[in-house]
């Protein structure tokens, strides 16, 4: 009798415990970076906030850089995606509650580039993980699945930001239960079936498969400028707009731009499953982006500014959850996966380094306006991109 061949399908119970594993990711980092330590740099810097935070972005950018290449790298060369994840959450959780205790800037600066390498350890060898074990013929499915993450770290940041529900070290302790509590069932519970993967250089010539690398890189890079500015001066532009927009608010309106995003993004994940048309959905999200911005450019009033950074939310939302699934299609060898999207990574911390200095250099003296414009110009850029990756396929 022939060999029995592995399955064609990742079973549900993994792709649902890797979606809330990597959900744990979003929920260590977004209440963290876009809510907890802005507060905080707001109370030690005071009129300097601004830069401090601009400073402590680009610092933990590269740290992140770094780190995700390195654990990604160090989980293909041990083999064990799980061991690596395990490692950071444990030194992650350490060090987040040792933030909410530092009041001197040096100290945070030291922290927060322990604590980006740690995240990473976790987020590297996560991502590697999905390519591993899940097939093509599910990754649309499973990018519908990880556009949960963004809305479990809005909420997350709506929960521990009720006003009166925990004190500022507490609200800390509180989002690393949480990513604990989202990680730990993957790690305890969490064993794949062995399906068979299929390679983008089993499939493709060489030079097409370099290509489609290159063009989803960039694009990704270009939709990640706009979200991560949005992402570190959201708050900032709300008060520009409303000086008394609260804290509260902002994370009350983020939880449910995210929360709304993610049903239709799995559902358009399977639909790009079920027609084999993994790129659509990216080009027509991109789109969509560059018209939000305008509209969040134009807007001389809070309701209509809530209103673009909605359709911009959810736009960027489901590009960024679907893109990092379908991502793993066009890396080429297995053995160094860990490592290519330790580089792919790099479209969601290089925007880190080039925004603080992009608003810094137009926002005060052209305004958040030009800002938009130039963020939507980017996102159509984006979009050509893709189209091109299209025709090649």
């Amino acid at each position: 009798m022939p060999p029995e061949q592995p399955p064609l399908r990742q079973s549900s119970r993994f792709l649902f415990l890797y979606a809330l594993a990597w959900a744990g990711g979003s929920v260590a980092y977004v209440p963290f970076l876009s809510l907890l330590l802005p507060d905080q740099v707001s109370m030690l810097a005071d009129t300097r906030a601004v830069y401090w935070l601009a400073s402590l972005t680009f610092i933990g950018a590269v740290a992140a850089s770094v780190g995700n290449i390195a654990a990604g790298y160090l989980s293909d060369i041990t083999r064990n995606r799980r061991l690596w994840v395990i490692t950071g959450l444990a030194l992650s959780t350490v060090l987040l509650v040792m933030i909410g205790r530092l009041e001197t800037f040096p100290l945070l600066v030291a922290a927060i580039i322990c604590w980006q390498v740690a995240i990473n350890m976790i987020l590297g060898p996560l991502a590697a993980w999905a390519g591993d074990t899940v097939p093509d013929a599910q990754k649309g499915s499973l990018g519908g699945m990880m556009a949960f993450a963004p809305a479990a770290g809005a909420v997350s940041g709506a929960i521990v930001t009720i006003p009166g529900l925990a004190s500022r070290e507490m609200q800390f302790v509180l989002v690393a239960a949480m990513v604990i509590a989202c990680i730990l069932p993957l790690l305890l519970f969490g064993s794949p079936r062995p399906v068979k993967i299929v390679q983008a250089a089993e499939i493709s010539p060489e030079k097409q498969f370099r290509a489609a690398v290159s063009h989803m890189w960039l694009a990704r890079l270009l939709i990640q400028i706009s979200e991560a500015t949005l992402f570190a001066f959201l708050l900032y532009w709300f008060r520009s707009i409303d000086p008394d927009f609260s804290t509260y608010r902002a994370a009350h309106l983020l939880s449910v731009v995210l929360l709304i995003t993610a049903p239709p993004a799995l559902m358009i994940g399977r639909w790009a499953d079920r027609r084999a048309r993994p790129i659509f959905p990216l080009q027509a999200s991109a789109v969509i982006a560059a018209g939000a911005l305008l509209v969040m450019g134009l807007s001389k009033g809070l309701d209509l500014a809530i209103v673009g950074y909605i359709v911009f939310g959810i736009s960027t939302n489901i590009f960024l959850a679907l893109h990092s699934a379908q991502t793993l299609r066009v890396l080429p060898r297995s053995d160094r996966r860990g490592r290519d999207l330790g580089f792919f990574n790099l479209t969601n911390t290089v925007p880190s380094l080039l925004m603080p200095g992009l608003a810094l250099a137009m926002v005060p003296t052209l305004g958040f306006q030009a800002l938009f414009l130039v963020l939507a110009v980017l996102a159509l850029i984006a979009c050509a991109l893709l189209m091109t990756l299209t025709r090649q396929r």
